[in-house]
């Protein structure tokens, strides 16, 4: 049995959504309805899914300096909270079990976050959702991933990205960047590729979690990068 984390950026479920300032904002059905299909094909098949979701479709709180950092961050977990419950629905109407789980009791809406209950959850084929980050203000998203990973004991973490691997140079703004086939975490830290964070890198390469980098939008790139059929970039550990 295979158990993977996908990790969605909140910006990914905007699709082409954006507000006055160009940004993504917001949820586009379609985009998450695609999301929830090829989870359900790999569920189908036998493999546990948990996701995790940024908040930035809803939340950039520290590019504001009028906004405690410790407030701007329970804002930006609580971004992620709304947009597991929408996406959490959206996979229940494509035919799957589901349960959203959070580090802070949030009433009838979560359930509190347990190992235990994740894990069984996951084992009777629910899609387990895990928002609220790690609960705690100056811990990313990067590293509430990676720590949701470790407690699951996932044989990997599917990075969702908006572009299709890690390259040695903005691709966006450098077409001769290169892309990596595979690379090291050591190496995504000594030349600053900005993969994960520091502190998720040391807890990734700590306890062995390898991550598969690629695009969201490319052709079934869910499904294709949890059959190991990945277009995109292995970060070993």
């Amino acid at each position: 049995m295979k158990r993977v984390l996908l990790k969605l950026s909140g910006e990914a479920l905007a699709g082409d959504r954006k507000d006055a300032s160009g940004q993504a904002h917001g949820f586009d059905e379609a985009t998450v309805q695609g999301v929830a299909k090829q989870v359900k094909a790999i569920v189908d098949e036998g493999i546990q899914v948990a996701v995790v979701i940024g908040g930035g479709n809803f939340w950039r709180g520290r590019s504001s300096k009028a906004i405690e950092r410790t407030h701007a961050d329970q804002i930006g977990m609580l971004a992620t909270v709304m947009n597991c419950i929408y996406t959490s629905e959206i996979f229940r109407s494509q035919g799957m079990k589901t349960a959203i789980m959070t580090p802070f009791a949030i009433g009838a809406f979560t359930e509190l976050f347990s190992k235990d209950k994740a894990i069984e959850a996951l084992e009777e084929g629910k899609v387990v959702f895990f928002a609220g980050g790690t609960g705690h203000p100056y811990f990313s998203t990067d590293t509430g991933v990676v720590l949701r990973a470790i407690e699951m004991e996932a044989d990997e973490i599917l990075l969702a990205k908006a572009v299709d691997g890690v390259y040695d140079d903005d691709p966006r703004t450098n077409p001769a960047a290169k892309r990596y086939d595979s690379i090291s975490i050591d190496e995504v830290v000594s030349k600053g590729l900005g993969v994960v964070d520091g502190a998720a890198a040391v807890m990734a390469k700590e306890n062995r979690v390898p991550m598969l980098v690629f695009k969201l939008d490319g052709t079934d790139s869910i499904a294709r990068a949890a059959r190991g059929d990945i277009d995109g970039t292995r970060v070993t550990v």
